[in-house]
């Protein structure tokens, strides 16, 4: 049981969350190849601006905290925070009701 509880303290989530500049074409590239780095290093979007990443040690979450400060563009600001596996295990999710899209009736043709 004890091992089990360490490992909950042990595995770690990197959370990412970012705020790039995308007002020119240019912009909005470097923010685009920002998101693929994340990808190709194992982060899920979690939001479009928050991403995730699971790690099996605290070592591990060293490793890719370096890679996300590799792949930073050079504006816009990007906030890292580690969690354990005990403490992402507490994230409450919750959904509101989903919208209702407004069904539109076909449109009557009348003919005189």
């Amino acid at each position: 049981m004890s091992e089990c509880r360490l490992n909950a303290y042990r595995i770690m989530w990197l959370f990412v969350f970012f705020d790039l500049p995308v007002t020119t074409k240019r912009e909005r590239k470097i923010a685009s190849d920002f998101r693929k780095d994340l990808l190709k290093d194992g982060f899920v979007m979690m939001q479009f601006s928050v991403y995730i990443r699971h790690c099996a040690s605290y070592e591990s979450l060293v490793v890719h905290k370096k890679r996300v400060k590799i792949a930073m563009p050079i504006t816009g600001k990007i906030s890292m925070l580690a969690v354990t596996d005990k403490q992402y295990g507490e994230i409450e999710t919750i959904f509101g009701k989903a919208a209702k899209k407004e069904i539109k009736a076909p449109i009557q043709l009348e003919f005189f």
